[in-house]
């Protein structure tokens, strides 16, 4: 019997959507952006990181002022109640993707053997 991976893969994104991980995160991010002040704060989080990421893959060089400033913009949204929750969730859905991925992967490992 042949099996359609991409029914499958629909399959898991709504499996993911309906999971503890998805839901508790959805709800943390909809409350930050139900406020308004935490919202412009994840936001301004979000901007940093993504400049740094885009640096770093272009090969640009980091400066420590730009080190510094990503360092105090992480210790601010970290105060925040409501931001920490949403990044709790985010790193407990990042988890359950990084488990997921590797049982998807686990295939190929077993006929190329691990990278390790």
């Amino acid at each position: 019997m042949a099996v359609n991976l991409h029914d499958s893969a629909y399959e898991m994104e709504k499996v993911i959507r309906e999971s503890d991980e998805y839901t508790a995160l959805k709800k943390a991010f909809d409350e930050v952006n139900a406020d308004p002040s935490a919202k412009a704060m994840f936001d301004n989080f979000r901007n940093v990181q993504m400049e740094l990421q885009q640096k770093q893959m272009a090969g640009q060089q980091i400066t420590q002022e730009e080190v510094d400033q990503a360092q105090k913009t992480v210790a601010l949204v970290q105060q925040h109640e409501q931001i920490s929750k949403l990044m709790e969730a985010e790193q407990r859905m990042s988890m359950a993707i990084t488990e997921l991925n590797k049982i998807i992967m686990k295939p190929l490992e077993d006929l190329y053997g691990s990278a390790e």
